[in-house]
This record gives C-alpha cells, sequence and structure tokens, in this order.
C-alpha cells in the first residue's frame, strides 16, 4: 500500500444516476433546437472548420456564394474529416481522394476512375443553418423540426434603433448544467467581490412553467467601483434582476434597460462554449448626467467586455471548472443544496433528456 486514496469511480450514467443531480449532470441537451457554434465574421468564403455538438463533429464551410453549409465531418469513403479538405465552389472535397459533397450531403464528384462502376449514390447528413445577431446557429437534430423552433427572439437587437450589442464567448471546460446553474444562481457574490456585479442578493421568486424556470431576485445590480459609473440608476431600476433557464438557454433583465442571453453549446461531457450577449438601451457618461451616444455604443461595449465582463466572466469560468474537477471525484457526495431553484434547474434539463432520448428510441423502432 503507498497510502493514496483509491480512485473515485466515474460519475454515474445518465441510466444510472441516482438523484437530480447527477441525471442533470450526465445529460446531454436536446438536439431539436438552434444552437450558436460561431461568429458569422469567423468563417470566410471558401473557409471550412469543425465545430462540435455533443460529440458529433460537423463541417461548416462558407462556399463561394457566400452560403454558409454544414455537414456531417465525415466523407463516406475513407471517413476522413471534411475539415481536412477544401472547399470547391459551393461543394465540400475530401483531403484524400477529392470524394465531393454537395451542400445537402449528396456525392456530387469523385475524380478519380471508378473502374467500371456507376458514380455511387450515397449522401451523409447535412443540417440547417442560419445567421443571426452576428453568430451562425446549427440545428443538430431532426431537419424536419428545424422550422417548429426559431431561434429566440431579441427585438432590442433588431431595426435601425437597436441597442448595442458586442458577444463575448469562453470555453469552458465544464458540464453545461454547471454554468447554467452559475449564470443563474446569485448565491455565489463572494465569488465575484471585486467587481460587484450584483450584492445583497435574496430569491423573491422562483418557479417552473413548461419547458422554463423564472426567478426574481431582489438585489443591487451594478455596484463595482468602474461599473456603476456607467448605469444611469434615475432611468433604470437596478434593485432586482428577474432570470430564466429558457431550456435550452438563459436570459436577465434588469429594469427591462439591461438585458443579456446566454447560449451555451455543449461539445461533450466536460465541455461547454458558451456565447453571451449583453445589451444595454443605454449607459451614462461617468460623473455627467448625459447618456452615451447610441452611435458611441458599440465602441464602449467593446471596451467594456475587455476591462469588465471579460475578466468577470473569467471568474465564472475559474469556478464551473473547479467545480466539474470535483463532480468527477465527489459525485456520490450529498450536497446542501440552499437555493430552491437549483432543483428546478436539474429536474427540467433531466427531463428534457429523457423525453429526447424516448423520442430518438422510437424513431429506431420505426426505423427512421
Amino acid at each position: 500500500m503507498d497510502g493514496r486514496a483509491p480512485a473515485a469511480a466515474s460519475p454515474p450514467s445518465f441510466a444510472s444516476a441516482a438523484n437530480r443531480r447527477q441525471r442533470a449532470r450526465a445529460a446531454g441537451l436536446d438536439p431539436d433546437y438552434w444552437y450558436p457554434v460561431e461568429y458569422d465574421r469567423a468563417v470566410r468564403p471558401g473557409q471550412v472548420v469543425e465545430v462540435v455538438f455533443w460529440n458529433t463533429s460537423l463541417a461548416l464551410y462558407r462556399g463561394s456564394d457566400g452560403e454558409l453549409r454544414v455537414l456531417e465531418n465525415r466523407c463516406a469513403h475513407r471517413q476522413l474529416p471534411l475539415t481536412l479538405g477544401e472547399v470547391d465552389g459551393c461543394h465540400l472535397a475530401c483531403a484524400y481522394h477529392g470524394w465531393t459533397y454537395d451542400g445537402q450531403g449528396r456525392l456530387v464528384g469523385i475524380p478519380h476512375d471508378l473502374f467500371g462502376r456507376p458514380m455511387p449514390s450515397l449522401a451523409i447528413a447535412s443540417y440547417p443553418v442560419k445567421v443571426r445577431y452576428g453568430l451562425i446557429w446549427v440545428f443538430p437534430g431532426d431537419p424536419a423540426r428545424a422550422r417548429e423552433r426559431s431561434i429566440p427572439d431579441i427585438p432590442e437587437l433588431e431595426g435601425a434603433e437597436r441597442w448595442a450589442c458586442v458577444p463575448v464567448d469562453f470555453t469552458w471546460r465544464a458540464h453545461h448544467s454547471i454554468i447554467i446553474d452559475n449564470v443563474s444562481d446569485f448565491t455565489h457574490a463572494h465569488l465575484h467581490r471585486k467587481y460587484r456585479p450584483f450584492e445583497d442578493s435574496t430569491l423573491d421568486a422562483g418557479r417552473d412553467a413548461g419547458d422554463r424556470v423564472f426567478m426574481r431576485y431582489q438585489t443591487k445590480v451594478g455596484m463595482g467601483r468602474l461599473s456603476q459609473r456607467f448605469v444611469d440608476r434615475k432611468r433604470v431600476d437596478t434593485t432586482s434582476m428577474e432570470l430564466c433557464y429558457d431550456y435550452p438557454y438563459q436570459w436577465s433583465s434588469t429594469g427591462t434597460k439591461i438585458k443579456h442571453w446566454c447560449f451555451p453549446l455543449p461539445i461533450d461531457e466536460r465541455t461547454t462554449r458558451v456565447f453571451f450577449l449583453f445589451y444595454f438601451e443605454s449607459l451614462k457618461i461617468p460623473f455627467l448626467p448625459w447618456r452615451i451616444p447610441r452611435a458611441l455604443m458599440t465602441l464602449v461595449l467593446r471596451i467594456a467586455n475587455r476591462v469588465l465582463i471579460a475578466p468577470l466572466l473569467r471568474q465564472d469560468g475559474f469556478a464551473v471548472e473547479a467545480e466539474q474537477r470535483a463532480w468527477e471525484v465527489h459525485h456520490d457526495a450529498p450536497v446542501p443544496e440552499l437555493n430552491p431553484v437549483i432543483g428546478l434547474f436539474h429536474q427540467l434539463t433531466a427531463r428534457k433528456w429523457e423525453e429526447h432520448l424516448a423520442e430518438r428510441g422510437r424513431r429506431a423502432y420505426r426505423g427512421e
């Protein structure tokens, strides 16, 4: 014996989980929703990039016509990732033998000898894709359901009078349910004591309704030494905040003037890329009663992302990644959870995954 503690068993699977927390931590996110996967500006014509949704690799490319297309990231011939290949006009060619696919995943070209055989009639999966709010969204589930589900409508970011918004994203080594817990639970003000985005928070209301969990905190918003200088408290009620786990997304609203959306992209059981959209009707010039002109708001938000928002969110990243590591060791330990909405989050996440697995089973039974 070397005196070391025995290695902890792996966390339970969804089927073997013994409680709501374990089920939530083992659940994926239902693929029958739209998920942001990249910035629109990040994919140029003629470029192909890999994006991953819950262990499924996708090839995202932009054709010579400027349109985006998404295919299963494998060539049907020798299974090489198509992201190793190149964009050929509006098609995608494998790097190995040059087998070429159109935007619907159909094989349309083989540049070598067919040895007297007919052109194979085959296709790989393709996925619906859209652009909205500067993000590229993919529907990784049943394409027939893509029309039933819409990307969240954010009216403040539409039209000539839209609010300023500069998205920011992080890739954290943490399960998506840990991140939802973090962004919706205001009991962790201690973590942010340097920046003080909220403090003295009390849960005023929490309830579930269908595929949503609503909550409201009585709190003090934007109390940081620098951030408080930009908040116009004469126009914005910063004494409370409404939030919602709007499965599979999350949003908040402070006085209807300060808002945000959180869009998680579950990469695998331990990795999540998270896109944050913070947007403000207006901010004030520090120490003056005047509002920052709308023409300057985007520049101000770019600076705010770098100086205030990103450092704040990196603290959350530190915490959720540490919790993920701890979960993998102490998943059987009892948790004295005090905030009642956390249990509602876990219940919703587990239920939606269970419904997805049941539907997938029904499709398999029908041979779809």
